[in-house]
């Protein structure tokens, strides 16, 4: 190879890297749309899912928490907390209506929003909704 770079050389670098670079997007895209409708769970959606997702947004729970690594990262993430709960919405509920009134003092708490059993049941079964998620595996750890 001489010791010359020339604009040829650098013209067909430049045309080789942009078109592999192209095809692989191309390749990935494929990919991806081919594998969405399987990862789909949007079938499952009901009222009360809808319900949960309307109390989470009304009161702005992703502003503490991640749900599916996206939000804040104060509270934990809860795009697994029905599985860490033991698969109990139950256990989600419950402790959702534990927190105190005016949180702990010196420390960072939940605090109590007094959500009504409807919306308590609704939130709960919009997180276990949200479990059921194919994530591919993410969180690696159930902790989040």
């Amino acid at each position: 190879m001489s010791e010359v770079f020339t604009k040829t050389m650098a013209r067909n670098i430049f045309y080789g890297g942009t078109t592999f670079f192209f095809l692989l997007l191309l390749a990935l895209t494929y990919d991806t749309q081919s594998v969405l409708p399987e990862r789909d769970h949007r079938e499952n959606i009901t009222d009360t899912i809808v319900l949960g997702k309307k109390v989470w947004e009304d009161h702005d729970c992703i502003g503490c928490h991640t749900l599916l690594g996206e939000g804040a990262y104060f509270a934990p993430e809860l795009g697994n907390v029905y599985k860490r709960f033991g698969n109990s919405t139950d256990a989600i509920k419950g402790f959702i209506m534990s927190r105190p009134k005016n949180g702990i003092p010196g420390r960072r708490s939940m605090p109590q929003f007094n959500l009504s059993d409807e919306e308590l049941t609704a939130v709960a079964e919009f997180l276990k909704w949200t479990s059921e998620v194919n994530t591919a595996n993410w969180p690696p750890n159930i902790q989040g």
